[in-house]
């Protein structure tokens, strides 16, 4: 007699979206990273914005999936990463057309031709900053039963985000110029940042993916 064969396991829907959603988060960062905007007296560069929904969205996965999904996430954005990065080499490499206006050439090999450092620095600061979030936030809630999430998610956004600034710059300018201002800089940002914008928008995104699948808010 043939095995019965089972039912595929549905993925729930929070699940699925979220991890769409950090892919394209993953890619888009490096890209936004070529421009500093001004917060007040800070330069900060704009992919801190997609990184930050990163740890939004990796946060909100273990808040409702669990640590190990969460892991999952953050190891499998790795793919989208790496194949963003290989894909811009290719077509830098390819020969440009003698039809595009050498400005747009200009600019295009400007924004996405970064040194090997730089890429290097950006797969690092990823994996690790990533990583520690989900597990600083993760261990938060075990320690506190799962209430104080507005804290979880601060604490664990502050740290992870200091860990990918220090990591970074320091991988992709050590040598290169002085780095203690710019250090000191994009931490601040980045710290105020996180504690102020991480937690509303990890409600945000845990409400929404309750919402998707069909989970009640508890009390």
């Amino acid at each position: 007699m043939e095995p019965t064969p089972t039912a595929p396991r549905a993925m729930p829907m929070s699940l699925f979206v979220f991890s769409l959603f950090y892919g394209g988060m993953v890619c888009i960062a490096g890209v936004l990273g070529n421009k500093q905007v001004a917060l007040g007296p800070l330069a900060v560069e704009a992919g801190i914005f997609a990184f930050l929904l990163l740890v939004v969205t990796s946060s909100a996965v273990a808040e409702l999936h669990g640590q190990t999904w969460a892991n999952r996430l953050v190891r499998i954005g790795f793919a989208p990463l790496i194949a963003s990065m290989l894909l811009t080499w290719g077509v830098l490499a390819l020969p440009t057309s003698p039809e595009m206006a050498p400005d747009r050439k200009a600019a295009f090999e400007l924004m996405l031709g970064s040194t090997w450092r730089i890429w290097l620095a950006g797969i690092i600061a990823y994996g690790v900053s990533q990583t520690l979030n989900v597990t600083i936030f993760s261990w938060l809630k075990g320690r506190e039963g799962g209430k104080l999430l507005w804290l979880r998610s601060a604490i664990a956004g502050v740290l992870s985000q200091i860990v990918d600034t220090l990591l970074f710059i320091g991988i992709a300018f050590y040598g290169v110029f002085p780095i203690a201002e710019l250090l000191v800089g994009q931490m601040i940002a980045k710290v105020v940042l996180s504690a102020v914008l991480v937690p509303v928008l990890i409600y945000l995104a845990v409400g929404l993916g309750r919402k998707l699948d069909g989970t009640p808010t508890p009390a």
